[in-house]
């Protein structure tokens, strides 16, 4: 008896929210009535969009309820209310999305008070049958499970009624992905200007400036040549050690762009030549990776994971305190996987996501490696230089740093093996 009793309070709880949210509706039907005389007169037509926003709260509120009754989460599938006003009026009338929502909204009206007063008579004699029917006949109660029912029936009918066709639900995902990949289009193009405006910065402070030292040292040990060999030799001496210099701005440039060490190696060489210069004790573990008929991934694919580890490795050994951190490659199908761990304080910064693929707090999608702040060996602009990066290529990084570590990244990559 005492379970029934608590599942049918449990139920009325969810027909008493359900009626609350059908008074509200009662009450966004004036709202409704004003957005319409304001849109005819168009000078109101900026009510629109913002009331059908408001109408999508409303309805998400109810699904959330269902789901929350049943278990089962019900989808929603709207367009976006995005661009100009004009746009976005059209879109909110258009969209298949609102007129399911105001299907919803009068019917909820109707049913919702319905059930709940429904609910109340029930409960008005079922406390008394039931309480003789199971205390002194000790029969299964009969009139209070009626309550679970009409929670059943008002969420049925809710999820019926919300619930997009297969077809605006597809539709809308396609829209969800447009979107996603303007926002990652935007973000590639970024981190290729800022890529192109690092590569120019080197080449002007670096090399450029070392090759114009050396055509000047060059020309001074020509001048010198006949009238001081001495000074002229050493001139030359200079020049020498300049143009080495230059060389080595230039290989550091052309890491930068492709490592070299990924075209002879290949990714899994390239790691562990990281792991094995990073100062620190790195664990690296290959999974379907090794072997002479293994295909390697694209370069760029290749190119990208190589940089999330070495921005990751160099971040832990600067900031996370740890003295030990693991590396994990996988090819797994359509996916190449990389998980970079470390025991350090943990603490990361997790910048907020510009760009999907990021569903969660600390899932983001990454590009170009800046060193970063963060204590668990990832700062923020690190963690936004990997983003962009994985990113360009529709990849996902999840992040997780609690306070004291460890800090694990998560990076999968689409990968045509």
């Amino acid at each position: 008896m005492r379970e029934t009793m608590e599942q049918a309070g449990r139920a009325t709880a969810q027909l008493m929210r359900g009626a609350t949210l059908a008074l509200v509706s009662y009450l966004f039907i004036g709202l409704l009535l004003f957005t319409a005389i304001a849109t005819v007169i168009v000078v109101g037509a900026g009510v629109l969009p913002e009331t059908v926003l408001l109408l999508r709260r409303m309805a998400g509120f109810k699904r959330r309820q269902v789901a929350a009754w049943t278990g089962q989460p019900v989808p929603e599938a709207y367009a976006p209310l995005t661009g100009e006003l004009f746009e976005r009026v059209r879109t909110a009338t258009r969209d298949p999305g609102t007129y399911r929502d105001l299907r919803w909204l009068f019917a909820h009206f109707g049913y919702g008070l319905l059930l709940a007063y429904v609910s109340l008579i029930v409960w008005s004699f079922g406390w008394f049958v039931d309480g003789v029917w199971c205390g002194l006949l000790g029969r299964p109660a009969v009139v209070l499970p009626l309550v679970s029912r009409l929670a059943d029936l008002d969420a049925a009918w809710s999820g019926a009624l919300l619930t997009p066709s297969p077809e605006a639900q597809r539709s809308a995902a396609l829209a969800e992905r447009v979107e996603e990949l303007t926002v990652t289009r935007a973000g590639a193009v970024a981190a290729h200007g800022a890529e192109l405006r690092r590569i120019e910065r080197d080449l002007h402070d670096g090399a450029q400036a070392r090759l114009v030292a050396l055509s000047m040292r060059v020309g001074l040990a020509r001048r010198a040549f006949d009238k001081d060999p001495d000074a002229a030799r050493r001139l030359l001496d200079d020049a020498q050690h300049q143009a080495e210099e230059a060389l080595t701005e230039l290989r550091h440039v052309v890491r930068g762009i492709h490592p070299p060490i990924l075209t002879d190696r290949g990714l899994l060489g390239a790691v562990r030549a990281l792991a094995a210069s990073s100062g620190l004790d790195v664990a690296v573990d290959a999974d379907g990776l090794e072997g002479e008929d293994v295909p390697r991934a694209p370069a760029a694919v290749e190119a990208a994971a190589y940089f999330v580890v070495a921005e990751a490795l160099t971040n832990a050994a600067k900031h996370s305190g740890s003295e030990r951190a693991w590396v994990e490659l996988a090819r797994t199908a359509g996916r190449l996987r990389v998980v970079v761990r470390d025991e350090g304080r943990g603490g990361a910064e997790t910048p907020a996501a510009t760009a999907p693929g990021t569903a969660a707090p600390g899932t983001v999608a990454a590009g170009t490696a800046a060193s970063g702040t963060g204590g668990g060996g990832m700062g923020g602009s690190g963690l936004l230089g990997m983003r962009r990066r994985v990113a360009a290529l529709d990849g996902i990084m999840e992040v997780t740093s609690p306070a004291g570590g460890p800090t694990v990244i998560e990076v999968e990559l689409p990968c045509a093996w």
